[in-house]
């Protein structure tokens, strides 16, 4: 064989691998998350056309052996569907969604069932709340119920609790399904997430207002940039737009979770994108699979404060994968106890890390900004020269 017709099959073989890498045909355990808008097509009422064809296509996913799982969205609209012209006096904002989630809830549910029999498909629900996932024992628990139900070839279909995560209580609500399904992601160690949008993906400008807008068709790495590209692109009338889609990416694909968003209504989507064709916007997986307590620390569910870093810390902690010194600490906010998990954040208030403390909040305080060498000089007791090992940390 020629030199160069060698050289010519091992780039080819090169190209090959990574598109296996960055696309891999064989994804065992898929989320897929449903967004409000596009159930809805943008009306006050389910449409049971994009409904059915996403049940068709999970249908074929199950049938090749992928273990799914939906995180939906819709039940506050099947709720106005439901009440038609009728309305609950003295009631808005946050108790209204939670009337009309109560009554669109059994008939979200009963359209899924109708819809997934028709395929012989059992499935099952799973109404999530921040605070049962906070507990690590609730977490244990979501888990291995999750699990057990793709082990038994059931689609779960999950959703936040509305009708008990209350909005005012920020620290008790995933915000979005955007989060919940990154939540659930991570909490079984999915493969794949697909976001499914009425967007096709990322793009550099809202494709809705600049038709010539470009397709970022892949991010390798969520900085600043994407972040203020996403805060300019909106989708629709439900809860998160791209910015809620961008920040999920980033959870996942720090628990090893390779992310897709896409246009819900792209013709066999799902499908297409488990043979590895390139559609909508890749978020590759940014590390390998993490090992569950660290998985647990980087949901941030059971955080209990956070310690604010400068730049040099934040380097140190991403390029360096050095620990956390009290040298790099700005400010502390909560209160918690040594043990604990908190977040590092940047002063911007971008997340850089979860990890659990080795100090208590008010002794942060005090020997925060100093060199780790003096912290014996203000505290009573040292407990190491780390206010969170490198070991016990999550960077994100």
């Amino acid at each position: 064989m020629r030199e160069h017709e060698y050289i010519r099959i091992v780039c080819l073989w090169l190209l090959h691998k990574r598109a296996a890498i960055i696309f891999p045909v064989l994804q065992r355990r898929i989320i897929v998350k449903l967004g409000t808008t596009l159930l809805t097509s943008g009306h006050d009422h389910l449409d049971l056309a994009v409904m059915a064809t996403v049940a068709g296509q999970i249908a074929e996913l199950h049938s090749r052996g992928r273990e799914v799982i939906l995180v939906t969205s819709g039940a506050v609209a099947a709720g106005r569907e439901r009440l038609r012209r009728r309305t609950a006096t003295g009631l808005s904002g946050t108790p209204l969604k939670q009337v009309l989630a109560s009554i669109g809830q059994s008939h979200l549910m009963s359209t899924y069932e109708m819809l997934f029999s028709r395929h012989d498909i059992t499935i099952a629900q799973a109404l999530l709340t921040r605070a049962c996932l906070t507990d690590r024992g609730g977490y244990l628990n979501a888990r291995n119920t999750l699990l057990t139900l793709c082990e038994m070839r059931v689609v779960s279909i999950v959703n936040e609790n509305d009708v008990v995560a209350v909005e005012e209580l920020e620290e008790r609500r995933f915000g979005d399904n955007d989060n919940l399904s990154a939540m659930v992601a991570n909490l079984v160690d999915a493969d794949l997430l697909v976001i499914l949008t009425d967007i096709g993906g990322l793009y550099k400008a809202d494709p809705r207002l600049y038709p010539e807008a470009e397709l970022i068709s892949v991010v390798e790495t969520i900085d600043t940039v994407i972040e203020s590209i996403a805060g300019n692109t909106l989708s629709g009338q439900g809860v998160g737009g791209m910015a809620t889609k961008v920040e999920a990416a980033r959870l996942a694909t720090s628990s090893g979770v390779d992310v897709v968003v896409a246009n819900g209504r792209e013709v066999d989507v799902l499908l297409r994108l488990d043979a590895g064709e390139r559609i909508g916007t890749l978020f590759p997986a940014s590390s390998s699979k993490l090992e569950s307590r660290k998985r647990w620390m980087a949901s941030g569910l059971a955080t209990h404060g956070r310690v604010i870093v400068d730049e040099g810390a934040i380097l140190a902690l991403r390029k360096s994968a050095g620990s956390l010194l009290p040298a790099g600490i700005v400010s502390v906010s909560g209160v918690f106890s040594r043990g604990d998990i908190v977040d590092v954040v940047a002063v911007d208030g971008g997340r850089v890390a979860s990890g659990i403390v080795n100090y208590d909040s008010s002794d942060v305080e005090r020997v925060r900004g100093r060199r780790s060498d003096c912290m014996a000089e203000v505290l009573d007791h040292v407990y190491g020269d780390e206010i969170i090992h490198r070991n016990n940390m999550v960077v994100l």
